[in-house]
Parts: structure tokens; sequence; C-alpha cells
């Protein structure tokens, strides 16, 4: 398991409030690691004593969302309370998601919703036909931005040069044959995209599954969101998403502009 380490840069403000930090990164590494961790986990991975971080553990314990053997630590269903906080004061989420339904419900296919979270992006919202999700793609589902459409949808708000750093602070490691890792023609391919207005990946982030995306902007036209559909290569060609799910996409995304703030 990785550490997880705050920059010193990070601890000089003198509103820095040390121990929430720590407890915040005890929190995180929940969510790197799918199984119940030890206390020894916790502490070598947050670079923390063990002292401090069985305080922070009995903290957390005693405030519902963390639970214990006696050796072994997991997270309690009370974790989504913080969740469900942020999405029901997420304006873009709450704008979206009626949205997302009806989008949907037209094209008999899952929608989803995503924002730029760093690197990477997350879902926040979706959509199905059935109000069944696709197993692993579900809410808070990350996907490496250089390879996801709604990733290289949301890339296409940098500039230039705001781009080219950026592709250079990440690690495009290939996730699967298909992934395009170089550099220049990533730049190229999400500068044309801006252009198009739209982006499309086959193959790329998943196995199996392509998807398009289109830019979510606010009332200004700074983008927000990225919104998309996707499905399996089989029953979905490239050439359908552009004439069936595009129009689609792309009147949702209109249709909520001068709603966003």
């Amino acid at each position: 398991m990785p550490k997880l380490k705050r920059s010193n840069a990070e601890r000089g403000n003198t509103d820095f409030i040390e121990s929430l930090d720590r407890g915040l990164r005890v929190f995180e590494l929940f969510g790197a690691d799918a199984r119940p961790m030890t206390l020894s986990d916790l502490a070598k991975a947050a670079d923390l004593p063990r002292a401090t971080a069985r305080r922070i553990l009995f903290t957390l314990e005693r405030a519902g969302f963390v639970a214990s053997d006696g050796k072994m630590f997991t997270l309690t269903p009370r974790v989504l309370v913080l969740a469900a906080s942020y999405l029901s004061s997420n304006q873009v989420v709450t704008v979206l998601q009626p949205v997302l339904d009806r989008l949907s419900s037209a094209a008999q296919e899952i929608s989803s919703l995503a924002i730029l979270d760093g690197n990477e992006v997350i879902f926040i919202a979706r959509a199905s036909p059935a109000r069944v999700f696709s197993a692993g793609i579900d809410l808070g589902y990350r996907l490496p931005a250089f390879c996801s459409s709604v990733g290289r949808s949301l890339l296409g708000k940098l500039s230039n040069s705001e781009l080219a750093l950026a592709l250079d602070s990440m690690d495009l490691k290939a996730m699967t044959p298909f992934t395009v890792t170089d550099k220049d023609l990533l730049l190229a391919t999400i500068m044309t995209d801006r252009e198009k207005g739209y982006s499309q990946v086959d193959r790329e982030a998943e196995p199996g599954f392509r998807s398009i995306s289109v830019p979510v902007r606010r009332y200004d036209g700074e983008i927000v969101a990225a919104i998309n559909m996707g499905a399996h290569v089989d029953r979905v060609s490239t050439g359908e998403m552009i004439d069936r799910f595009l129009p689609l996409l792309r009147d949702a995304a209109a249709s909520v502009k001068s709603m966003l703030l």
C-alpha cells in the first residue's frame, strides 16, 4: 500500500490543523484498499506513529465511521452520509440528474456525469433505463483523465500550454492495449476534441468498452463537468455513437447551461 503523506508546503500555513489532516489521511486510506486493514497497515501507509493512528481510529470508531473486530478496521455505512451531503449540495448534480434520467430513457443506455479531480475523473451521477447500474462503474468511480472520454472533454477547458503541463504531470500508464500514452498525440487529440465539441474513446480506459462525451458548460461558458454514454464494443459501433448518442448529449448539455451558476 503506498504511503499517503502531505507535502511540507501544505503544512506551512498557520491556519493548518495538523491533527485533522492526519485523520483525513487515515480516512482516505480506506478507499485505497478494499480489504480490512490493521492498525500497523494504516499507521505505515499514513506515515504516522502507531499511537497517533490508534487515537485517530478510536475517534473515527466513536463517531461511527469505522468498525473494528479488535484487530482489523473497516469503514461503516455511515460514511455515505458524507457522500450524500456532497451530492445533495452540489448544484451540478442537482441540475443534471433529471437531465441524465431523460437522456438515459431516450437512448435506452446508461448515462453518466463526471468532474475533474486532479489527474482523474470521478463519476458523481448516473442514470440507466432500468435504474440498474453496471457493475464496477458506480458513483465515486475514478478513471485517469487522459484516456477517458469525460476526462478529455474536461481537459479541453485548459489552454494549450496548461494542457501540456497537465499531461507532463500525469502517469500515462496504459490501461488496455489500446490506450494512447504518447503525450504529443494526446495533446493533439484533446485539442481536436475541443474544437469538435466532443470526445470519443474506444477501449482505451476499459477493455471492450467505448464511450462518447460532451463538456457541460455553466452560464459563462466555463466547463464544469462532462456527460457521457458508453456501451460494449460488440453492441454499439463508434459511428452509431456519433449518429445516435452525440445529438442527445449535446442537447442535454445545452439545456442546463443557463441553470448552472
